[in-house]
């Protein structure tokens, strides 16, 4: 079954379009899809990250996700913390440290970092069909996971950017 959640495409330029598709189908020539990283790093310095469902490939990742049709990319990410993690974001704590296109997948991407602490990790009402648990993890344990093909690639090419950003202080 199709799924009812509409996503703006966009030009090459990153400019609306004023055309939707909805989630699953493909993307058409010459648009795109925007997607959406966060990195919740504790006073620890651990992120939070997901195991995700068997559904969405069982291996660990990020948050992150689609914005719905007329939402924005920080809008995006808000609404994907809230829904697969039950977590609320203040946008104000949000960074920006990373866009990209990719041509070959066609989709632009944003991610965004926030430091938080997030007492009781386990009381977290989980999208059971998206997220199969969560965890605070070093930045070894994230290393050991990929090393292992247990962590979502696409997910860890970002955090390897986001890593390099925080070592030159950039964020």
């Amino acid at each position: 079954m199709k799924s009812l959640e509409k996503r703006d495409l966009f030009d090459i330029n990153r400019n609306l379009t004023g055309k939707t598709i909805y989630k699953g189908e493909s993307i058409p020539n010459n648009n795109y899809i925007v997607v959406v990283l966060v990195f919740i790093q504790n006073s620890e310095g651990k992120f939070l990250i997901q195991k995700r469902s068997k559904l969405k490939n069982g291996k660990y990742a990020t948050t992150g996700g689609h914005p719905k049709s007329g939402e924005s990319s920080i809008q995006g990410i808000i609404s994907e913390v809230k829904e697969e993690i039950g977590l609320d974001i203040n946008p104000e704590d949000l960074k920006l440290f990373y866009s990209g296109r990719s041509d070959l997948k066609n989709v632009f991407w944003d991610d965004y970092y926030i430091k938080m602490d997030v007492p009781n990790i386990e009381n977290l009402p989980l999208q059971q069909e998206e997220v199969e648990s969560v965890c605070w993890l070093t930045i070894d344990e994230i290393h050991t996971l990929m090393n292992e093909d247990m962590f979502f690639k696409n997910h860890y090419e970002e955090f390897q950017i986001l890593l390099n950003c925080l070592k030159e202080g950039d964020i």
